[in-house]
């Protein structure tokens, strides 16, 4: 039997069994969406899961990039405080591992008239040691012992012991 142009065959429901007079004249047998659609769900969730938890893995990692590099920041600002008020290095390499960690290294340097503190360390964490991240901060300043630091005639305060 033929079906004639332009007839509209009304659909069953998904799930509903084709009639034998529906096979007969030729209609597709109804698919039951509910049985092959079984299971698809845990699929995705186990497809998408590997990439959000890589996503969480990388933003904790820049979360700690960004707490380490704030705390060693902060120990170069107090070890140039400590150069500039004449400390010895060894107190400066105690004040900088007090604020920036135990991990941070310090390195003290002089240069005409300058004096520079540079902290690196590593960030922490099972990603960020997997990974060689290594965070650097710089503070300089200029000696505020006597003769040779205080604002002088045509220095800027930022001169005068300031960072840059």
């Amino acid at each position: 039997m033929t079906r004639s142009a332009g007839v509209l065959t009304p659909r069953k429901p998904p799930g509903v069994v084709a009639s034998t007079a529906a096979r007969i004249n030729g209609d597709p047998e109804p698919v039951d969406r509910t049985v092959n659609a079984r299971g698809t769900v845990t699929a995705e969730f186990a497809v998408a899961l590997p990439a959000v938890l890589g996503l969480l893995a990388m933003l904790l990692a820049g979360a700690a990039a960004g707490m380490t590099q704030l705390r060693i920041e902060e120990g170069a600002r107090a070890g140039a405080r400590a150069l500039a008020r004449g400390e010895d290095p060894a107190t400066v390499q105690r004040t900088v591992r007090t604020l920036a960690g135990a991990s941070a290294s310090a390195s003290v340097s002089a240069d005409a008239g300058w004096f520079n503190v540079t902290v690196t360390d590593r960030v922490p964490g099972p990603l960020g040691s997997s990974i060689p991240w290594t965070l650097t901060a710089r503070a300089s300043t200029r000696s505020e012992t006597a003769g040779t630091g205080g604002s002088g005639a045509g220095e800027s305060p930022s001169d005068a012991g300031g960072f840059r």
